[in-house]
């Protein structure tokens, strides 16, 4: 072999001690074997040698290059192995201590009222958040010149389609493609523009319905104050106070005696024969009420949140403060 083809190897073999990385490797095997590469242009230069040249040449240059090609594939093989020798772990070795996470205080209250009012009959149901305005409005008695169209502060998606305001929209479509009797909850999201540190533009709503013969307020007052007793785990003084909503008749606002303070908790009423009209359900034989909350509220009253906007911000300090509560 010619001795400039020996001092090749030589230099080859002192550029990959310094090689790090199998990036490394890659530039010198360019640098000597790619489409330039020194080795390369050495065959390139056979095509003006003579017969016996081309011979001796064209055998030394076979050699050299694979010479280089098993110098290169050892160094990258040492380097892949220095890294898996870095990585080695110690399954021996004592574990570090892992942060474990929790349930959202969202998601506990959810799962808290859910299963309270399933032990009172009733079956969650869920439903779209982009709703049109028959289901979300006027099939709740709540017509285009209706004021409590402005109540809503509605966002509106296109034309004919918005975000939810409420559950209850849920509760149309499962009266029309349900038979009475029915007696459901709806869990969701709901969409209002509004934001301050008692409102934002989403948040939880649970809503309850019952559709039967011969369903008074009484039910409604049995089962909503047995759930405040429930929820709270104590006897709460309790009122319900007269208001008005364009889906019930009569209607009313529940509300708890709240650290010497009344507090609205929810809002209630028996169905409007016009909704129970409105999705085919005969209102001489059937009878329903309905009630709806907000679950943020209920969280922040049980665990003494006094700003919402902390159920959003992933504060990890106010998120671990509810470990163990499902």
């Amino acid at each position: 072999m010619p001795n400039n083809y020996t001092s090749l190897i030589s230099e080859l073999r002192e550029k990959l001690k310094e090689c790090k990385s199998p990036h490394d490797i890659a530039n010198i095997k360019a640098h000597y074997l790619g489409k330039t590469g020194i080795v390369t242009n050495e065959f390139g230069k056979l095509k003006d040698a003579s017969l016996e040249e081309k011979k001796e040449l064209g055998k030394s240059l076979n050699i050299l290059k694979g010479q280089m090609q098993e110098l290169i594939a050892l160094q990258l093989d040492n380097i892949q192995k220095t890294k898996e020798d870095n990585n080695f772990v110690d399954v021996t070795l004592p574990g570090k201590n892992i942060s474990m996470g929790s349930r959202h205080p969202i998601s506990i209250t959810i799962n808290q009222i859910t299963s309270i009012l399933s032990n009172h009959g009733f079956t969650s149901v869920s439903g779209i958040e982009i709703e049109d305005e028959f289901h979300n409005f006027e099939a709740l008695n709540i017509p285009d010149t209706h004021p409590a169209r402005d109540m809503h502060d509605t966002f509106y998606v296109s034309d004919d389609k918005l975000l939810r305001t409420h559950t209850s929209s849920v509760q149309i479509r499962s009266m029309l493609s349900n038979k009475a009797p029915l007696k459901i909850m709806t869990p969701g999201k709901v969409y209002r523009c509004d934001s301050d540190p008692t409102h934002s533009p989403m948040f939880h709503q649970i809503e309850g319905l019952y559709i039967d013969k011969n369903v008074n307020f009484c039910h409604l007052k049995g089962v909503l104050i047995n759930f405040i007793k429930e929820f709270f785990g104590k006897d709460m003084e309790i009122r319900f106070r007269p208001s008005y909503f364009p889906f019930t008749e009569p209607s009313a606002e529940l509300d708890i005696k709240f650290q010497g303070k009344w507090l609205e908790v929810l809002g209630c009423g028996m169905v409007h024969p016009n909704v129970l009209s409105n999705v085919k359900i005969n209102t001489k034989q059937y009878s329903g009420f309905a009630f709806g909350l907000g679950v943020e509220r209920l969280a922040m009253l049980k665990y003494d949140i006094v700003d919402l906007r902390m159920f959003y911000e992933n504060d990890i300090s106010f998120l671990s403060q509810f470990k163990g509560l499902k």
